[in-house]
């Protein structure tokens, strides 16, 4: 026996997913959207079926459409109906109803269909379209995204080797409108930068992005509830849109976008496959020729092309692009150090000291580094491309007085070291010299103190007693105290320049006055 009565009484009371009944009936998830399908087409509601039997519940729902051949009806004009539900808001309810008081006004017209075999008959004509054409998208509701796997390819000039790079695909859902270029790969910063200027090729932001499940859309893949990386939200949030991936394994949620790879694969690879080019700029120009002529190229089995479907359907329904461009960043989280400064890139940055043990986050474009701790912007400072170490400091951010060192005074970090060893303390305290703030170099005695919990406490401090011995004035550096543990080094006896063996005058040794002579010679 069918269980119709349940699977409607939990779509259209409970408003349970078509998974759930599934699971709760069960029986197959394409069982559940069959039957809710049939009762859609015959207008069956929840309230109809209360009052129906299962026998006639079953029957109204499976009994064969009897049409009436000896009584003509209005035709209806099928591309009209496909091409208006792109539209915002457009329903085949809507669709019917203007069919209905289209084929009324006129006199002596056959009567119209009714609801049921209006529906069905469009159905029945839109599954002999091609696959890209069967499903029905919004206008400007979903923009679909892709990278070709058949690559185009640069010429290095110089070496004359071949590089192949990516060909990165964008299509908007309605229009089937497409944006295409090459990049030198699939990482985020080229990623997000395709998918901007495809926003500014279609002159609009659709409500929706699809991308597919590749790293730099998705950090963590999921067929339900994917991880979408930071970057791709900041992007979504500027451009006022949402991101939902495509499942994997599922080429069906982006059919769309695979359609347009094909196509450009055809239109535009394939084309461009006896000629070559030295620079990726030469690749984009001659792609964007290409481009031009494929949005222009006319449908097989609708009237138009891309261009004129995208003008007339997804331009007016796009939302209009921000004001200001977005710009990529490189996102981190980090903890402020007790010298209130954070690490990114292997240069450092200052916050205010009030959050040092903090963690924070920092954003970096290629021209700042932006410091965000719990939501809100803390500071900004311009981006750093000097050596490794370089320390950018605002004024602002360091400690007023010696008090505000807070549980984190130099004197606390040179007694620290002092617990190790008196040796280990003076080097802590050389190391905090060497810097015009103190906090400045804590970051440098943790790090030693750190390093000494490794090794017992007497031979640390013997190997940076030997260090000083060895530097003289010189800072001894952790690395080459660890060098010297490494090695055993630090049990040598230390030995001064002035008990060093005096080797004396013999005649081997020839001395400044031969020097002299053979000079005067």
């Amino acid at each position: 026996m069918r269980k119709i009565r349940e699977v409607l009484r939990l779509k259209f009371e409970s408003g349970r997913s078509n998974r759930q009944i599934a699971l709760s009936c069960r029986i197959g998830a394409g069982t559940v959207s069959d039957y809710l399908q049939r009762a859609r087409a015959r207008s069956i509601s929840w309230a109809d079926a209360q009052s129906l039997t299962d026998a006639e519940l079953e029957a109204r729902l499976f009994a064969q459409a009897q049409y009436r051949a000896s009584l003509p009806r209005a035709p209806i004009d099928f591309e009209w109906v496909h091409q208006e539900l792109r539209r915002t808001g457009v329903t085949l309810q809507l669709l019917w109803t203007e069919y209905v008081e289209a084929a009324e006004g006129r006199e002596g017209e056959e009567p119209p269909y009714q609801y049921s075999q209006f529906c069905e008959r469009y159905h029945r004509w839109r599954s002999r379209l091609d696959l890209v054409m069967r499903q029905t998208h919004r206008a400007g509701e979903k923009a679909f995204i892709d990278y070709s796997g058949k690559r185009p390819a640069i010429v290095d000039a110089k070496t004359g080797e071949v590089i192949e790079v990516e060909l990165f695909v964008m299509v908007l859902g309605a229009s089937n409108y497409t944006f295409a270029e090459a990049t030198r790969s699939q990482k985020s910063a080229e990623f997000i930068g395709s998918i901007v200027r495809g926003l500014e090729f279609f002159g609009g932001v659709p409500e929706v992005l699809v991308p597919d499940q590749l790293r730099s859309a998705v950090t963590g893949p999921d067929r339900y509830d994917p991880d979408i990386n930071a970057t791709l939200l900041d992007l979504a949030s500027h451009y006022e849109m949402a991101i939902i991936p495509a499942r994997p394994r599922k080429p069906r949620d982006k059919a769309k976008v695979e359609a347009g790879v094909l196509i450009a694969q055809r239109w535009i690879l394939a084309r461009l496959r006896n000629r070559k080019f030295f620079t990726l700029g030469e690749l984009n120009v001659a792609i964007a020729e290409l481009l031009d002529d494929l949005n222009a190229r006319s449908f097989k089995k609708m009237p138009g092309s891309r261009r004129t479907a995208f003008t007339s359907i997804d331009q007016p329904a796009l939302k209009p692009l921000p004001a200001h461009r977005f710009v990529v960043t490189e996102r981190k989280w980090a903890r402020v150090n007790i010298d209130y400064h954070v690490a990114f890139d292997d240069r450092f940055y200052s916050a205010p000291h009030t959050l040092v043990g903090e963690r924070v986050e920092m954003r970096a474009s290629t021209t700042a580094v932006e410091i965000w701790h719990g939501g809100q912007r803390v500071h900004g400072h311009l981006r750093s491309y000097g050596p490794k170490g370089t320390a950018v400091t605002c004024a602002a951010h360091r400690p007023v007085s010696h008090d505000d060192y807070g549980k984190w005074p130099p004197e606390r970090m040179v007694g620290w070291a002092a617990k190790i060893g008196p040796s280990v303390a003076r080097v802590a305290e050389m190391t905090l010299a060497q810097y015009p703030r103190p906090e400045l170099g804590y970051r440098a005695v943790l790090g030693l103190i750190r390093s000494a919990e490794r090794h017992a406490a007497s031979r640390f401090d013997a190997a940076c007693e030997y260090a000083l011995a060895v530097s003289g004035s010189t800072v001894p550096r952790r690395k080459y105290i660890e060098a010297l543990l490494k090695r055993g080094l630090e049990r040598v006896p230390i030995v001064k320049q002035e008990e060093l063996p005096s080797l004396g005058l013999h005649e081997n040794i020839r001395g400044g006055s031969y020097y002299e002579k053979e000079s005067g010679s």
